[in-house]
């Protein structure tokens, strides 16, 4: 009997120049998404000063992005189950642009907050939907490598995107970096409902109730306790990249972009590599990822193994949640948004604890391996009950 998941991977698009058009506009939504995500960690003491605020206070904008994302992954991915899949992804970056032009109008520190709430709102979701849209058009055997290029949006931007918006944030004022963002978001819109194919329509679509089954597996809680906790090793790292460069290293303040844009490089050579990885073996490629990101204390290593998590873990997460997987591939980004909490509270205990900056990134190692841990305990229970992939 052939199962919705078999269904949802045996229609691919027929012309090579519509999956290309159709991913890049998918990873183009990607871009706006990562750069408005990060731009405002380099923009605090302008939105401090605008609002007569404590910087500390601002940090409650990027609290509540990622909060938006860890409760509206999980809440759109079920409540829209029934929804096209070009209908919903078009909605979701319209309402992400409209977040982004009320962060950018908004009058008081509240608004602002409101606003960042629900600029996040849509992420995991578009992430999620997009991952599945991608793999549907590019085929089963390439099903990690679509994930990675669209994820490689994101990657991308932190090369690009928000160096750009930070730097216009600086020369024009903090509104403008969202203003950027707006524009990208209004491209991707155009993009994706020229370049997205009607035939998106034919990939399987489910109910709330089915979506929703997903958090009765153990394996899908797994994958997304991997996530929480392994990519954090990531962040504990590059929560505090800027104090280590100058302080530990003795980089001058002036060459930290450069340190930033390199941690960027490694994070999009990392994503394509574990797509590929994950093609191959998505078991193989999370404990090579894993056990990299525990290994490399290197600021390039740190970013190609922290990225080369995301594509095999949101293809593992596609994989174990059978039928439910527009929730699980969303309950990804919600775990990794999640797990950039946790990095950057634990380096931020062990910098409190007098241990210094060098610190975090024995920390990020404790993490990761203990997201090889879990991993191990979810591949263990796997294996006791079916053949793994």
């Amino acid at each position: 009997m052939t199962t919705s998941l078999e269904r949802a991977r045996s229609v691919v698009a027929p012309d090579p120049t519509v999956r290309v058009l159709a991913v890049f506009a998918l990873a183009l939504g990607g871009f706006g998404i990562g750069t408005t995500e990060f731009v405002a960690m380099g923009l605090l003491p302008d939105i401090a000063a605008s609002f007569g605020i404590t910087e500390p206070t601002a940090g409650h904008v990027i609290s509540a992005y990622a909060l938006g994302v860890v409760i509206g992954a999980p809440v759109i991915a079920a409540l829209t189950a029934r929804w096209p899949r070009k209908t919903l992804l078009l909605t979701l970056m319209a309402v992400f642009t409209l977040g982004n032009v009320a962060s950018m109008l908004a009058p008081t520190y509240l608004t602002l907050v409101i606003a960042r709430f629900a600029s996040g709102l849509p992420h995991g979701a578009f992430f999620g939907i997009a991952a599945l849209a991608a793999a549907h058009l590019m085929g089963p055997q390439n099903r990690a490598k679509a994930v990675a290029y669209v994820l490689c949006g994101l990657t991308v931007a932190t090369v690009l995107g928000v160096p750009l918006a930070s730097w216009l944030g600086q020369a024009l004022g903090w509104r403008s970096a969202f203003g950027l963002v707006v524009v990208v978001g209004l491209v991707t819109l155009t993009a994706m409902w020229r370049w997205l194919p009607d035939h998106l329509r034919s990939m399987h679509v489910t109910s709330p109730m089915t979506e929703l089954s997903a958090l009765r597996r153990p394996q899908v809680w797994l994958a997304v306790l991997v996530g929480m906790i392994g990519f954090g090793g990531m962040f504990a790292v590059y929560t505090y990249i800027s104090t280590t460069m100058t302080d530990v290293t003795g980089l001058p303040r002036s060459l930290v972009p450069v340190a930033l844009m390199v941690f960027g490089l490694g994070m999009v050579v990392g994503n394509l590599i574990g797509g590929r990885l994950a093609d191959i073996s998505v078991i193989r490629a999370l404990y090579l990822s894993l056990g990299a990101l525990a290994a490399l204390p290197l600021l390039f290593g740190v970013g190609v193994a922290g990225s080369a998590v995301g594509p095999a873990l949101q293809t593992r997460l596609m994989d174990v949640a059978h039928d439910a997987q527009t929730l699980a591939a969303a309950l990804n980004h919600s775990a990794l948004n999640v797990g950039n909490a946790t990095g950057a509270w634990v380096g931020g205990l062990v910098i409190a604890a007098g241990l210094g900056y060098t610190a975090p990134a024995a920390a990020g190692a404790v993490l990761a391996v203990g997201g090889l841990l879990v991993f191990t305990l979810s591949v263990t229970l796997q294996r006791r009950t079916s053949t793994p992939r």
